[in-house]
């Protein structure tokens, strides 16, 4: 079994470079169509997650949405489950315009655009309510606005929900259960920060490499949503899930700036009024998603861990280092404005 999982991931990294390239020609032959005629626009969306995930659901009803108003003359295609790469590749297919929508945590954006290293701050927002007045008001516009400089328009913040950890070693009930035990995260230097605190061994991966890293042991651990978590099976190779909630995951939905500008004024304010739209019912989808997730992952064996109160303000205290150095690298005047907001 370990075998054939492993000769599947390494079949599955040359169909993503056969498929990249194969969009990168549709791409380069649909520009030249729109040149000479009024032809359809394609408008590829991606994400890494499964189809069953609300940020895919999301994606699906977009689509129709877009599709109607516009009558046609956008065309929107839909590619789930890293189908065309992690989220890195969906990002730079974004920037390239073979890809032309996509959402994605806040972790890898900043990995182009520094400013959103903020989101990924430890127990940043309390609760959802928190997160919405931040993100949907001038400080989510402002940080969204610097997003052209990387040939991207970003529209507005769906989300993927707080992220939890699970492992297959020990119960996570107190903060000496972390230690040194490996855990999976995103390549992105806020969460290995975070992580190194607290006692772990962080180590980065593909999230479609994820499941076979947990089952060959490459890892104890990793931390996600708790979608991801059914979604991904992840209960199968996982007996441990804590409710840390130690980072509210958003995920903004951003375009590809060549499309967006390839759109007439009509056709964008219905790209911009859809997504609003599908942002409010993919939020609410999530929700139930999460509720639901945890029910599900008892029934298939999981324990399912609440840390005290007690046991949750230690997490805090000890991550406190990781905000020292955001300020000392970032300076400290947005951190301000966003805990200002919270309070």
């Amino acid at each position: 079994m370990l075998r054939i999982r492993e000769e599947f991931r390494l079949n599955k990294k040359a169909y993503l470079l056969i498929i990249m390239m194969l969009l990168m020609v549709l791409s380069a032959c649909a520009n030249t169509s729109a040149n000479s005629t009024d032809d359809v626009k394609i408008m590829r969306l991606a994400n890494v997650v499964s189809d069953d995930r609300s940020l895919s659901k999301a994606f699906y009803k977009f689509k129709e949405i877009v599709e109607e108003e516009t009558k046609g003359s956008i065309q929107v295609e839909v590619f789930t489950n890293a189908i065309l790469g992690g989220d890195r590749q969906i990002f730079e297919g974004l920037q390239l315009n073979t890809i032309q929508g996509a959402t994605m945590s806040t972790g890898p954006i900043s990995q182009f655009e520094k400013h959103f290293t903020i989101f990924d701050l430890p127990f940043l927002f309390p609760d959802e309510d928190s997160a919405y007045k931040v993100l949907d008001g001038p400080i989510g516009q402002e940080l969204l606005d610097k997003l052209p400089e990387q040939n991207i328009i970003g529209l507005n913040y769906w989300e993927n929900g707080y992220r939890q950890l699970t492992n297959n070693v020990r119960p996570i009930e107190t903060l000496e259960d972390l230690q040194s035990l490996n855990i999976r995260t995103l390549e992105n230097a806020m969460h290995l920060k975070t992580w190194n605190t607290l006692g772990a061994n962080p180590t980065p991966m593909n999230y479609g490499e994820l499941y076979v890293g947990l089952e060959q042991g490459t890892v104890d651990g990793q931390e996600n949503p708790v979608g991801n978590v059914v979604n991904s099976n992840f209960y199968e190779v996982q007996d441990y899930l804590t409710k840390t909630n130690h980072i509210y995951n958003a995920s903004p939905f951003i375009i590809s700036k060549p499309f967006w500008d390839s759109l007439t004024g009509e056709e964008q304010e219905i790209v911009a009024s859809a997504a609003d739209e599908v942002m409010e019912y993919q939020r609410e989808v999530n929700r139930q998603e999460s509720e639901e997730g945890y029910n599900l992952l008892e029934k298939k064996g999981m324990e399912i861990i609440e840390l005290s109160e007690e046991e949750r303000e230690k997490f805090r205290e000890a991550v406190e280092p990781v905000y020292d150095n955001y300020r000392q690298n970032f300076g400290g005047d947005l951190l301000d404005q966003i805990l200002s907001e919270i309070d």
